[in-house]
């Protein structure tokens, strides 16, 4: 099996758990005696650790190769369901949380830095793409589960046990990832790459292009945050603050995510003929103009449009900007990329559970309407950032290719 169809089972895998746990709070709360806000707690436990997991997923992969990573992080996960499963308690639980996250953090930034270097932008959208597939099939598993009486524990019980064996899956198809790639190498002497001064010994020492990489950092969080609001407030915004149906309401949430998975599979192959940074531009101006939408009075059908533009403007950006991170920190320099691309993912991690936060409150405070203000602000600053990251690149890279002979510049394809 080659390994963009294991990526994608990795990602079909590990959201079928993940998108349930809001779906399964409300039994698991009855039977571990918890108030409906404790789900916070659990929630705050999962992201600090996808953090520090996606951070350092740079340094594992000097160690260990993407299939064996994959392997174990797929492992993890199946023991943090097993875990939780069983749990007596709430703290249990929190610790299934964290390897959960831990698990999940290695997988997504082994995928995404492995993703840099081999897959083109088809290939990368349609990874992303099988995360949301997983996601909307993971609901529909549980509710059949729930309906036929096997309850929380034992729904978390048999997708431990789905996971365990998708992780033997990939331990034993750990060589079709290869090993001519080697994440962890830093460039040899002489190879085109970002600035750098030699060690002692004459080799390169790779050097932080901090104001690029911080600007595809903060890129990366508001990116997300702005794909997870409407998400997740879209539902309480069209019913409390536009006078949705609850049931209209339900259908357009869904079809919010149904635009997401539309627009990674369509936009790949769009990206691969146009080019990653022109899909790019046109995926962050289409997401500033979705908020407009969502903002201006009007009927609700005029926001719902709006919801469904950020879908399908928002869901090639974050595949692109992993496909394009070899270009920015230098393409033959594969721990820069690797580390870069580790970063991203836990930047973004950070943003989609940061943003909607704030949304959150302030819609707390006011009313429901202030989704669609909240929006066009970080629309607005996503569209600033990307224009200083575009800006950045653009300046860095002939430097990057200054002094080398004609048969070293070799072209960077679209799409790759």
């Amino acid at each position: 099996m080659p390994p963009f169809f294991l990526a994608c089972l990795a990602y079909v895998s590990v959201a079928l758990p993940g998108s349930t746990l809001g779906l399964l709070w409300p039994s698991m709360r009855l039977s571990l005696d918890q108030p409906v806000g404790a789900l916070g707690i659990l929630l705050v436990f999962g992201v600090v650790a996808s953090v520090v997991s996606s951070a350092a997923t740079g340094h594992i992969l000097s160690r260990i190769s993407v299939g064996w990573l994959l392997a174990l992080g797929t492992m993890l996960v199946s023991l943090a369901l097993g875990l939780e499963a069983a749990a007596p308690e709430l703290w249990v639980v929190a610790i299934g949380a964290v390897l959960f996250s831990l698990g999940f953090g290695a997988i997504d930034s082994a995928l995404n830095a492995y993703a840099a270097h081999r897959f083109g932008a088809r290939q990368v959208n349609w990874m992303h793409a099988s995360y949301g597939l997983g996601a909307t099939i993971g609901p529909l598993v549980v509710t059949a589960l729930l309906a036929n009486g096997f309850g929380w524990r034992l729904t978390f019980a048999a997708f431990s046990l789905a996971l365990a064996i998708v992780a033997v899956v990939f331990g034993s198809l750990r060589r079709r990832w290869g090993t001519s790639l080697n994440l962890g190498a830093p460039a040899p002497v002489g190879t085109p790459g970002p600035a750098g001064a030699g060690d002692r010994r004459g080799r390169r020492r790779w050097q932080w292009p901090s104001a690029l990489v911080l600007s595809a950092l903060v890129f990366s969080a508001i990116e997300t945050g702005v794909e997870s609001g409407p998400g997740i407030w879209g539902f309480l915004f069209l019913t409390a603050g536009r006078g949705l149906p609850v049931s209209l309401a339900g259908v357009a949430v869904s079809f919010y995510w149904a635009m997401m998975f539309v627009g990674r599979a369509v936009f790949g192959p769009v990206a691969e003929r146009v080019g990653a940074n022109r899909v790019l531009g046109g995926g962050v101006a289409g997401v500033l103009f979705g908020a407009t939408l969502m903002t201006v009075p009007g009927p609700a059908y005029v926001a719902v449009m709006g919801m469904m533009v950020i879908g399908l403007a928002a869901a090639p950006i974050f595949p692109l900007l992993t496909l394009t991170t070899a270009r920015r920190v230098g393409t033959s320099d594969a721990r820069a990329t690797t580390t870069t691309a580790s970063l991203q993912v836990a930047a973004s991690a950070i943003g989609a559970a940061a943003l909607p936060a704030v949304m959150g409150v302030v819609m707390g405070a006011v009313d429901a309407n202030t989704l669609g203000p909240l929006l066009l602000v970080f629309s607005l600053a996503l569209f600033a950032t990307y224009a200083l990251l575009s800006s950045l690149t653009a300046r860095r890279q002939p430097d990057h290719l200054a002094g080398l002979r004609p048969e070293q510049k070799a072209p960077v394809r679209h799409g790759a």
